[in-house]
């Protein structure tokens, strides 16, 4: 996925003032993180979706180019609604290309349609990262859904093993991101290499490119670091919670 976002959650307060969340720094400091990463990513692209790329080819057209010069052939490649909501789909093998990119000629819109070809190429490959998260899926999403509930229970009930359960199943989100993170680097430095190699664009376009994937890669950065609070944020409640006790 082209554009990442990190997880948020309110503070709270316990009983009748018997506990109040202090920590509300670390979700400020996530949000501040994705916000400004997200801000530059969306400045950043729609700075070079204004330039329009000497080939001409749309994102669309330079995907299909990218993908059979690396002899790819059973990836299809399909238009999705929204924008920037690119990616590469690893079970039905589709990659798809959203309104900004599919038919747009621009070097931002060819930029990102090669992003996602280095994941298609990465799973062609069996890119060992890739793969791993891949295998974590089932485990972070379980993660993310279960992990406030069940600390927040634990809280309340004081019921320190809950606690410590919610925070695992939060870290386990946490892993998530951290491998997605190499995934998403080794993509764009793909995308970069096989613009040139594939003469979708010129070497002085490819400079334009390499801004818009860099700023794509600080959302990820920013995602893993809020995350990384949030994880140390239950840590802190969940040790006032047990000094209280």
């Amino acid at each position: 996925m082209f554009l990442s976002y990190g997880y948020y959650y309110g503070g709270f307060r316990y009983g009748m003032g018997m506990f109040y969340d202090p920590t509300m720094i670390f979700l400020l400091i996530g949000l501040a993180l994705s916000l400004l990463a997200s801000a530059l990513v969306k400045g950043t692209f729609a700075k070079y979706s204004k330039v329009r790329s000497m080939s001409g080819m749309t994102g669309a057209q330079a995907a299909s180019r990218i993908l059979h010069s690396a002899g790819i052939y059973d990836v299809n490649i399909s238009h999705v609604a929204g924008n920037l909501t690119d990616h590469y789909d690893p079970r039905s093998k589709t990659l798809r290309l959203s309104d900004s990119t599919y038919n747009s000629a621009s070097v931002a819109a060819v930029g990102v349609a090669a992003h996602e070809c280095g994941h298609a190429i990465q799973h062609q490959k069996r890119y060992a990262p890739l793969v791993l998260r891949s295998t974590l899926v089932p485990a972070a999403n379980i993660g993310s859904s279960l992990a406030w509930p069940v600390f927040f229970i634990g809280m309340i009930a004081s019921l320190p093993m809950l606690t410590t359960v919610g925070i695992i199943l939060f870290g386990l989100a946490v892993v998530f991101q951290l491998v997605t993170l190499p995934v998403e680097l080794n993509a764009s430095r793909r995308a970069v290499r096989l613009l040139e190699d594939t003469g979708v664009l010129g070497h002085t376009e490819n400079s334009g490119v390499k801004k818009v994937l860099t700023a794509a890669a600080l959302t990820y950065v920013a995602s893993l670091a809020a995350s990384v609070l949030q994880l140390l944020r239950l840590l802190v409640l969940a040790g006032g919670r047990r000094r209280n006790d």
